[in-house]
């Protein structure tokens, strides 16, 4: 890997920092807390789908795994579960073993925001007039103390979306929609493979997890946030979602995810707050990283055990600051807003 110093990426830098600021104006105005947290931990959520990173801290010729936070969730949780409300992150989160491409980067800025009495699709509501207030001021804006310098968007470059409101749509109807694949189908792995079968997907030595996530990737993910308002899809198939509050339907997890031009910018739960069934998804999750060999971390205990003192009814969603930069700014790659980058 080199160092790659990117001064023409200047005004874009300047972009991103307008957006920070402006999410951070609409939150400190919304009543939350920002908290600064650490990004080093000796124990982490056991999470399947994803990798991390690991190192080793030495004093005194011991030594003690620690690894890089892939989220601030951890530590937020135990925040709210000692009671200081509604607050949020704004920093870095690292994940490896993931290539590198216009939308992933090993080290990113993710923003994590908690609110309490509330489940996911209120939160929702909050997210798109975040997203309205940011869209507003960065489209018009200039850089500071230039009074000649044109808007930091570039007319040829805005987003032409409304904020005014969501386009909604389940999983299952986007897979309806867009793959062809019923309902029935959709929740009953035996009948699903064979669809994606019939499809031409790959499915002998897959797992249904495997299946779902290219399908979903190829077929329904590029339609999204395409039709004049950013999409929010929303109820999850309980697989995909191993913090969150279940639906009725004990087959759905309150879980949305929202795109605008078929771009992933960010994904909300109502937050699971029994501590046994949490305790129980841990542990399925830590034995399915062993299965992939992926590296096997401490699990955070203390998790749970924050868990136990009680977590308040609340909903929570990160959202990808560099991503939604780059759709704002009509640019086509999270690269263009980095002064230094490494790869």
């Amino acid at each position: 890997m080199k160092i790659h110093v990117n001064k023409e990426n200047l005004v874009n830098y300047l972009i991103y920092l307008k957006v920070k600021k402006t999410v951070e104006e609409f939150l400190e105005k919304k009543g939350y807390l920002k908290v600064d947290l650490p990004v080093l931990s000796p124990a982490l959520i056991p999470e399947s789908y994803l990798e991390v990173f690991e190192t080793e801290y030495y004093f005194l010729g011991k030594k003690e795994k620690l690894y890089l936070t892939p989220s601030p969730e951890l530590f937020l949780k135990r925040l709210l579960t000692a009671g200081v409300g509604n607050c949020y992150y704004l920093g870095k989160s690292f994940r490896n073993s993931e290539k590198p491409s216009s939308l992933h980067s090993f080290e990113f800025e993710m923003l994590e925001i908690y609110k309490v009495g509330v489940d996911y699709l209120r939160l929702a509501d909050e997210i798109l007039e975040l997203l309205r207030y940011v869209y507003k001021k960065t489209q018009n804006s200039k850089i500071k103390n230039q009074k000649s310098c044109p808007p930091l968007v570039d007319k040829s470059q805005r987003l032409k979306i409304s904020f005014k409101k969501w386009e909604k749509i389940t999983l299952a109807e986007a897979f309806k929609k867009f793959a062809g694949i019923s309902k029935d189908e959709f929740f009953n792995h035996n009948l699903f493979l064979k669809k994606a079968k019939k499809k031409g997907y790959q499915i002998d030595n897959f797992s249904y997890e495997d299946v779902w996530s290219q399908i979903y990737t190829q077929e329904v993910e590029p339609n999204l946030g395409k039709n004049g308002y950013p999409t929010l899809i929303y109820d999850y198939p309980k697989e995909f979602a191993a913090l969150a509050k279940l639906n009725s339907d004990e087959k759905t997890a309150q879980r949305f995810e929202f795109y605008i031009n078929g771009i992933e910018l960010g994904d909300c739960y109502t937050e699971l707050s029994d501590w046994q069934e949490q305790e129980k998804r841990f542990l399925s999750e830590q034995k399915e990283r062993k299965k992939q060999n992926k590296i096997n971390h401490s699990v955070d205990k203390g998790f749970i055990k924050a868990l136990k003192y009680g977590l308040p009814f609340c909903a929570g969603i990160a959202i990808g600051i560099e991503r939604l930069t780059m759709v704002f700014s009509g640019l086509e790659s999270i690269d263009k807003l980095k002064l230094i980058n490494i790869s």
